[in-house]
């Protein structure tokens, strides 16, 4: 039987180095004690922010220091929990962390509304009392920018001790996915017994046998069902809460309230749906060219992730993929190369599956630690693409802790699909400037296609579906697990017009975790879109664009996501990167076309 091993099972050299972070979960209990201890220190300025810039300043350095420890707690527990999500002792630990996270917020809520008292002449005249305080000119921009939007001080606290609460529905759908779920185990083509997981899902509906591939979408979606009144209920109340936590930040919606944060007009997502869907025909083109290299009648949902390729994938060792990885980024600089190669040899990767793990992969650390990526490779073209996917967001996240100070560390995610999605297309150049296999130069052409197919249109579809479900909730209508299925059919209906859309995959939504960090998927399908364009400058124009692009890596937050993407050189607010992005996916459908 093809079983998932053991963490145990797995080779240390092909797991993450969290002891580098802690080296003993006792380590861990006496930083997370540490933190306890000093978030009183932060409650002994309230009212107290703005009395001086002496008094700002050192106030500022104390939430720095509280919350840059914090986040090792936090990320240590959550990726040792992610290694196995069974463990319960994990569990607990990241539970812990999470409240610890809370109460933290909770004790720094007041610093946004005293700052938000001030006029922009007296924080002004802070800032010149405190030179030092000169470093957070961005930050108090947009401090002052939020003041419609931030509530009293006891109402911010209330909010921040209410955020373990409303993010627990995301929780408990993980640990319902990830922990609880059990899939059912099916025969494959050489009679041997296969688990159906999270993770090899994908891999196996692309089996080249197609009464298997039917077998395990309908054992895979069947086992959705049966929790569909869960996963429903549990993701109607995440929209609520969404709707509820705008109107309590004086927003008239929840796609408002997010897109406010990195200060991203609306007009940004709707120029993104109404763009994919004046080219939704390129979309049809593809599925059809899937069903003519099928030769088959009619495609059906268990057909969506067949290679166009006619032959089977090619297997690819990790070893060999985190070397094309590495030779791949070269346009980037021997600098940049030089520290992708270095992380891969530094246990940057928990590359396999494990029993229990964490389904999908994430590019995790902090300011303080080394970067952290999570993996389930499956030794295939698609996972070498997802090693260079989040090698991006690692390298972003590293260049920003090295350039900038803590307050502007982190980064949006509009900005940081930009950093992965690079990279996928700079490897894409590579392999099929290089590589002389023509079964895998078509195997290659065929992934990058679907990364285009299942980022730029299907997270769009997504995005779609998300911001009519919370359409419906702000209009009071109900979402219920029905509605829900009749609304994700419908789009998928459209988006795949060529092919048979039936009642399980109307079950889709209750897959896809993202769901609940509402109105997120969009910035995918915006990431493809600016990569495409920034990746062929970097080719086209050599060093000076790669150095303008490492300049946008290095910026971090110190600007809003829309200004960091005018340094690398590609202008959002229009949208021509999204059209170029549609007309590069057309012709790499035609020579598709042409090669079949």
């Amino acid at each position: 039987m093809s079983s998932v091993p053991e963490r145990n099972e797995i080779s240390e050299e092909y797991t993450w180095d969290l002891e580098s972070i802690y080296a003993t979960d006792e380590d861990w209990e006496r930083a997370y004690e540490e933190v306890e201890e000093r978030i009183s220190g932060l409650e002994a300025y309230e009212g107290r922010t703005t009395e001086s810039g002496e008094t700002l300043h050192e106030l500022l350095l104390l939430r720095e220091e509280v919350m840059r420890d914090l986040s090792q707690v936090a990320a240590y527990a959550r990726m040792r929990r992610d290694e196995d999500t069974r463990d319960q002792a994990y569990q607990a630990l990241t539970a812990r962390s999470q409240s610890l996270a809370s109460e933290a917020s909770s004790a720094a809520s007041f610093i946004e509304p005293e700052l938000q008292d001030l006029s922009r002449s007296e924080l002004d005249a802070l800032v010149s009392e405190k030179p030092e305080l000169e470093n957070y000119e961005h930050y108090f921009d947009d401090v002052l920018r939020m003041k419609p939007h931030t509530r009293s001080a006891e109402v911010e606290s209330l909010l921040a001790e209410l955020g373990e609460v409303t993010g627990a529905l995301g929780e408990i759908y993980t640990m319902l996915a990830n922990a609880d779920m059990e899939f059912p185990t099916v025969e494959d083509p050489e009679g041997e017994a296969v688990e159906i997981t999270q993770a090899n899902f994908t891999k196996l509906q692309k089996n080249s046998d197609r009464e298997f591939r039917r077998e395990v979408y309908e054992e895979f979606y069947d086992a959705w069902e049966e929790v569909r009144n869960t996963v429903g209920s549990s993701y109607k109340n995440s929209v609520k809460a969404d709707a509820k936590l705008a109107r309590a930040r004086n927003y008239e919606s929840a796609r408002e309230a997010a897109m406010d944060g990195p200060n991203i007009p609306p007009e940004v997502y709707d120029n993104l749906v109404d763009t994919v869907r004046e080219n939704l025909d390129t979309l049809h083109r593809h599925a059809e060219l899937k069903r003519k290299s099928l030769d088959v009648d009619e495609l059906q949902m268990w057909d969506l992730y067949m290679p166009i390729a006619r032959s089977e994938s090619p297997d690819l060792e990790y070893d060999d993929a985190a070397g094309y990885v590495v030779e791949a980024v070269a346009p980037l600089g021997e600098e940049y190369q030089r520290r992708v190669s270095e992380g891969l040899d530094s246990r940057w990767v928990d590359v396999y599956e494990n029993a229990g793990k964490q389904a999908g992969a994430y590019s995790g650390g902090t300011y303080d630690t080394q970067p952290f990526i999570l993996m389930n490779y499956q030794e295939d073209i698609p996972s070498m693409y997802t090693l260079a996917h989040e090698l991006g967001h690692s390298l972003h996240s590293q260049l920003t802790s090295e350039h900038q100070p803590y307050v502007y560390s982190g980064y949006e995610i509009f900005v940081a699909e930009v950093a992965s999605t690079v990279n996928e297309a700079l490897l894409t150049h590579h392999l099929l400037e290089t590589v002389e296999d023509e079964e895998f130069r078509l195997h290659v052409l065929n992934e990058y296609l679907e990364r285009f197919r299942s980022t730029l249109y299907r997270q769009t579809m997504f995005a779609e579906f998300e911001h009519r479900a919370h359409e419906i909730d702000e209009e009071g209508g109900a979402l219920t697990p029905d509605q829900l299925d009749e609304l994700y059919g419908d789009l998928k209906a459209d988006f795949y017009e060529p092919a048979a859309v039936d009642d399980r995959i109307s079950r889709e939504w209750m897959r896809i975790p993202h769901f609940y960090r509402a109105y997120y998927v969009y910035q995918y399908s915006t990431g493809i879109s600016a990569a495409v364009s920034l990746s062929r400058k970097i080719l086209e124009n050599g060093e000076e664009a790669a150095e303008a692009y490492l300049d946008f890596l290095r910026a971090g937050s110190t600007e809003y996501p829309l200004e960091l993407l005018d340094i690398a050189g590609v202008d959002m607010r229009s949208p021509e990167p999204i059209e170029e992005a549609l007309s590069v996916y057309e012709e790499y459908v035609d020579e598709m076309e042409a090669l079949l």
